[in-house]
């Protein structure tokens, strides 16, 4: 029997079928300083346990992309190790903060399959869960991911497209147990604005600019311990180029929108969320938010804002697609995301 894993192809996915992920991961601190490291992440609840603790929480929890990198990085190798491209993201919710000592698990149940019309792929609709240590739900998502096939004479299945929320309902929300911006210290914070700043259609171009380079998304590839192909190998793919790792400038953008949002401390959902073109090492990523919606909250002075962060390596603030209705070529990534601030 042989001992090696070749991945999973299309063929080889079952509707239904729920696919327990190997190696649960203990995160600590050393997690958080090299995403500071690789990012430019300066949220004050993820930087100061003071901060946190004057925010109602026992200490700074890691930041929320932390997990969701953690938890998608056990899901590949069972799900996108042979895959094309990840294609898009919908009905995540964050259910619990992640502190420095928490283990991480995922689970993943395939929710749709569809082979496309070459018959040489097809794609994967999975519902991922992460647990942490006592069987607590952290956070939860589907992602749907383009999949090579392994036998091209293998049939196709019955096609099954899952019907997907647009948005997480407001009341959806899962306001961490205790959090409060109630007496928000907005100099620590680095930004004056609050939730009743922020105009519904109002677009925040967030100026700086940062290269993305090889080494360091190898280094935070690695660090997910995210194993596809098409980030590391480069005879994977005929041009020869690997591709960026889209968690990658999933945190460089959300690091970016700091500049403008700075007070917008935690992530509370994915919308929904599409890389909309391949990043390369030696690409720029710049980011701009469009304010979609408001909501409030039970939580004392914690509202919630629907943001629309798009990163680019050209183009300008608030111009994503044509008159085609398609993406620009220079738009990387188009998330859509709920984020709590104070009021």
């Amino acid at each position: 029997m042989p001992k090696t894993n070749p991945g999973r192809f299309f063929e080889d996915y079952t509707l239904g079928e729920v696919i327990a992920h190997a190696v649960p991961r203990t995160l600590l601190g050393g997690e958080r300083a090299l995403y500071h490291a690789l990012y430019p992440a300066r949220h004050a609840l993820y930087s100061s346990d003071e901060f946190a603790r004057a925010s109602g929480l026992p200490a700074s929890p890691l930041d929320d992309l932390i997990a969701f990198h953690t938890v998608f990085g056990k899901t590949v190798p069972d799900i996108s190790l042979n895959a094309v491209a990840n294609l898009g993201y919908a009905e995540g919710r964050f259910h619990a903060p992640v502190f420095p000592g928490d283990t991480l698990r995922s689970e993943s149940q395939v929710i749709g399959l569809k082979q496309n019309s070459n018959g040489k792929s097809g794609v994967v609709w999975v519902r991922t869960r992460g647990l942490n240590q006592r069987g607590e739900l952290v956070l939860d998502y589907v992602r749907w991911v383009m999949v090579r096939k392994g036998d091209l004479d293998a049939p196709a299945p019955e096609p099954v497209i899952p019907s997907l929320a647009q948005v997480v309902d407001p009341s959806d929300l899962i306001v961490p147990q205790g959090l409060t911006f109630a007496d928000y210290n907005f100099a620590l914070a680095g930004e004056a604005h609050r939730w009743g700043d922020y105009a519904l259609g109002e677009v925040i171009d967030h100026v700086d600019g940062v290269t993305i380079e090889e080494a360091e998304h190898m280094q935070a590839t690695r660090l997910w311990q995210n194993t596809a192909k098409v980030h590391f190998d480069a005879t994977f793919r005929p041009d020869g180029r690997r591709l960026i790792y889209g968690g990658h400038v999933i945190s460089m953008a959300r690091a970016l929108s700091f500049n403008g949002l700075a007070n917008a401390q935690m992530i509370a959902a994915i919308n929904g969320g599409a890389h909309a073109n391949p990043c390369y090492a030696g690409d720029t990523v710049k980011a701009w938010t469009e304010v979609l919606d408001k909501a409030e909250t039970a939580a004392p002075g914690v509202g919630a804002l629907r943001l629309r962060l798009v990163a680019m390596k050209a183009g300008e603030a608030g111009l994503s697609r044509g008159e085609d209705g398609k993406y620009l070529p220079g738009v990387l990534l188009d998330l859509d995301y709920w984020a709590y601030i104070p009021t």
